[in-house]
């Protein structure tokens, strides 16, 4: 039998020879050939002057995105259906790097990751186009993260605050409750000013209807965007439906308007990466995930930012407009400022301080992690824990329990802490952590069945009594003035002689007793944002007034 050995060099000159006979030249910038198809990927020869991430066109207006650029040929990811894309078939390089529609269009919309619609709505109608790859903006362009991003749950505005502009981590085992807490967060925008981007990723496209119909139900697909990647599309799809997503969502940063972006999840867009990888035959490492697995999210997540707020200062006295004289230095035109607010009081009154239009814009990222069995250590969940500022992590024992939202205090953090609290849910929740913390501790104790204590009984009574007050179901967040009157009665000892079984019961009628005869209470906790002695009086007051009445 005759040893044939394939050549690289005589299929490039059987395929020049060939290219020639139908009038084109394979060296040609924008044209090549398919030499290989198949699991969603191609390989082309020719196109030497292609880009990373530029927009291939094949025929039947499938497209494919330039991932390896190599010597003589480049590696494709197919977006479109791979059936009708044939070896031999010609190749042209669009000169396009692979972009989005953008725009007040998109609202309200699902769409897939490339911006087709997916609801039967009609087309988009947009002429804005964004890239979906861009460099993160840098330290001088953004500010602290200090205005929070209320998610309508107690037990995470009290202790675990989410600022704008934070990227904060979902992280539990599968059946915990991580996608119920990013769409009651998007219902609790209602109103709020802010845009919601929500991805999904390797999901069934029965989760995707069902999250459609609650959040049309709520009223919240009038400020939301929906970006389906489902499991039954290809890995492609997948891999850049989080970039997508994002830059849908930056288009509003950058016009100085909030955007909530929810990637859901990280661990199905890890897994088609890999996939896309190992077919475009990258080298693979540890998992065989491709060596850049942690630049994959880590350049998706660090896009999330607090835009620095730029204001001008314009001189209305003594001098015309065009001349600014400040701290004995003259500039010509208006001053341009990157301060805070605050810091701007030490110009004087003649001065007029205005906001840039567009700036001070914010997006803040909840990636959400699968965990195996728990196992916050394994690969991706370590990745994507080191990139963001803090975990919210939900126990499967928590969940089933009973406890709703089942997020574990001992290993949820937030490191952006009470910077992105207002003053008042900062007093009342100042001890909440520990107190639960301490209680967690007290409780394994006393299963031991040992004497206790009644100072120590007394602290099991108290936890026992927050961990109900913190309870919340499903598709009901609770605006911030609420919730503080809640934690305030918990731990201010008011809830200690009540039954637990009676502490739910107690709050909805607290809030009710509250809006119908002392309304002002939380009119001015929504006003003010802090409790002053007024208002920490009126509270005592009021809640020793309704436990009065509920005895009779």
């Amino acid at each position: 039998m005759v040893d044939v050995k394939i050549r690289p060099d005589e299929i490039t000159s059987v395929l020049k020879k060939e290219l020639e006979k139908i009038g084109l030249r394979p060296d040609e910038k924008e044209i090549g050939s398919v030499i290989q198809v198949g699991d969603g990927v191609a390989k082309i020869y020719g196109l030497r002057n292609a880009k990373s991430n530029e927009l291939l066109k094949f025929p039947h207006d499938v497209y494919g995105i330039a991932l390896n650029l190599e010597e003589e040929t480049i590696g494709c990811v197919l977006l479109g259906e791979e059936t009708l894309v044939k070896e031999g078939d010609i190749v042209e390089s669009t000169g396009r790097i692979a972009s989005v529609p953008v725009g007040e269009a998109l609202i309200g919309r699902v769409v897939d990751p490339v911006g087709r619609p997916l609801d039967g709505k009609g087309p988009i109608n947009t002429d804005e186009f964004s890239v979906i790859e861009k460099i993160a903006p840098g330290v001088v362009k953004r500010q602290p993260v200090r205005q929070p991003l209320q998610t309508g749950l107690k037990a995470i505005d009290s202790m675990i605050p989410i600022g704008r502009g934070q990227r904060e981590l979902i992280i539990g085992d599968r059946q915990t409750g991580k996608t119920a807490i990013a769409i009651d967060t998007i219902i609790n925008q209602k109103d709020q000013d802010v845009i919601c981007v929500y991805v999904a990723i390797g999901q069934k496209k029965s989760t995707v209807a069902q999250i459609l119909k609650v959040l049309s139900d709520y009223d919240a697909m009038r400020y939301t965007i929906i970006v389906s990647a489902t499991a039954s599309v290809s890995s492609a799809l997948q891999y850049i439906a989080p970039y997508a997503g994002c830059t849908m969502g930056e288009y509003f940063r950058d016009k100085g308007r909030d955007v909530l972006c929810i990637y859901d999840d990280l661990s199905k867009h890890a897994q088609a990466y890999r996939q896309v990888s190992l077919l475009l035959r990258r080298p693979p490492g540890r998992e065989a995930f491709p060596g850049d697995v942690f630049y994959l999210h880590s350049r998706l997540l660090e896009r999330a930012c607090k835009f620095a707020e730029k204001y001008v200062i314009v001189k209305t006295k003594d001098e015309p407009t065009e001349r600014n004289s400040i701290n004995g230095k003259v500039y010509q035109g208006p001053l341009e400022l990157h301060y805070a607010k605050e810091e701007l009081k030490k110009f004087k009154d003649d001065y007029v301080i205005k906001k840039i239009p567009g700036s001070g814009g914010s997006l803040t990222a909840l990636p959400i992690i699968e965990t195996q069995a728990g196992d916050v250590a394994a690969y991706i969940p370590t990745n994507v824990i080191s990139i963001t500022d803090g975990q919210i992590y939900l126990g499967t024992e928590l969940f089933y329990s009973g406890i709703r939202p089942a997020i574990n205090v001992g290993l949820s953090v937030s490191r952006v802490g009470g910077s992105a609290q207002i003053p008042a849910m900062k007093k009342v929740a100042a001890r909440l952590r520990l107190d639960l913390a301490q209680y967690r501790e007290l409780a394994a104790f006393a299963q031991f069945g040992s004497d206790l204590d009644a100072v120590t009984r007394a602290q099991i009574g108290r936890g026992e009594r927050m961990v109900e007050i913190l309870k919340q179901d499903q598709y009901t967040p609770m605006p911030v003035e609420k919730q503080i009157v809640s934690i305030f009665a918990g731990v201010r000892g008011y809830l200690d002689d009540l039954r637990v079984d009676e502490i739910r019961e107690f709050e909805r009628g607290l809030h009710s007793f509250i809006d119908e005869r002392h309304p002002d209470i939380f009119k001015k906790l929504k006003e003010k944002k802090e409790i002053t002695q007024e208002i920490e009086r009126d509270l005592n007051n009021v809640i020793v007034e309704y436990k009065t009445i509920r005895k009779k």
